[in-house]
């Protein structure tokens, strides 16, 4: 008999150790890095460029910023889906190779060291991740689409966001009068806004880089809160190069975010996302994600450092 109590608690200490260690390992492998900007000065009333994919008008926030000693508009996508901001090698490759001075790759490490700017506020690092992704860059070519990066949650540490759709603005902001500011988690230097629709609390994921949805949900959820007979739209999404089937269809509820009566005209539901991310969103506690649609009538206000939002 001892020796099956001690087979037993043998076992039950290495089912421990092994849950203990599959967190640690998870827990390790999505949290962000450090966050190495260095941000100074800020910046207001930046004109909004929407990025616009397949009939969707509003696929992606871009910003248009300056790279040091490049007297030249380049764009950059406002994800706050994203935990780092960090720049695409395609294009980067090709401005390199015009301005090797002012543009300089640690192959061995895969990052970039340099300097950019928005309006009066400057964003510096000597470790911007460098991802395989972008495409070359066409220096005859004036057009937005020609995007160069990401901007990630990081300047959102950094600096109070002010996303003011309504009148296609945005600023970064070292201070601003919160009254009337609400809390939200800021989570592994992602979003959850507290939400509500049809009296069930959910917590969102704030995600800019699903900028033209109003409200993403798994599909059990989607049938509840969609038109019954809806006409349902079917495209293609694209997540860092992997393709994604997204199912949208009609709704009419009202959606409550913090204290904001906002109109849920939309629900929509993706094929195609890996078990990692499946893992990630259950682990995170988030119940759906929402991107720039919803708020397309609204200011959104971020404080990411003092976890307080306001949407006006």
């Amino acid at each position: 008999m001892k020796i099956f109590k001690k087979i037993a608690l043998s076992v039950a200490a290495f089912m421990v150790l092994l849950l203990l260690g599959g967190y640690l390992y998870f827990d390790k492998k999505f949290t962000p890095s450090e966050n190495t900007l260095n941000v100074s000065g800020v910046a207001q009333n930046i004109a909004i460029h929407w990025d616009s994919d397949e009939g969707n008008p509003h696929a992606a926030v871009l910003v248009p910023v300056k790279l040091k000693g490049i007297d030249r508009i380049f764009y950059m996508q406002l994800d706050s889906g994203s935990p780092s901001t960090l720049f695409y090698r395609k294009p980067l490759e090709s401005i390199r190779g015009k301005f090797q001075d002012q543009v300089k790759f640690d192959e061995e490490k895969n990052l970039i060291s340099l300097q950019f700017s928005i309006e009066n506020m400057n964003i510096a690092s000597k470790g911007f991740e460098l991802i395989d992704y972008g495409s070359i860059f066409n220096f005859d070519s004036t057009e937005a689409d020609q995007i160069i990066g990401t901007i990630g949650t990081d300047l959102l540490e950094k600096r109070i966001a002010v996303l003011d759709f309504k009148n296609g603005m945005l600023s970064f902001l070292e201070n601003i009068n919160e009254e009337g500011f609400e809390t939200f988690e800021f989570k592994k230097r992602k979003i959850l806004l507290p939400s509500e629709v049809e009296n069930k609390k959910l917590k969102l994921l704030y995600d800019s880089g699903t900028s033209g949805y109003e409200l993403i949900m798994n599909k059990e959820e989607w049938e509840k809160y969609r038109i019954p007979g809806g006409n349902i739209k079917k495209e293609k999404g694209n997540s860092w190069g992997n393709t994604l089937s997204v199912i949208s269809a009609p709704a009419h509820h009202t959606i409550k975010i913090g204290h904001s009566d906002l109109k849920l005209s939309e629900v929509t539901y993706i094929e195609g996302t890996s078990k990692m991310q499946n893992f990630l969103m259950k682990s995170s506690g988030m119940q759906g994600m929402t991107g720039n649609k919803l708020f397309l009538n609204h200011k959104l206000i971020l404080d990411c450092k003092n976890e307080k939002f306001k949407v006006e």
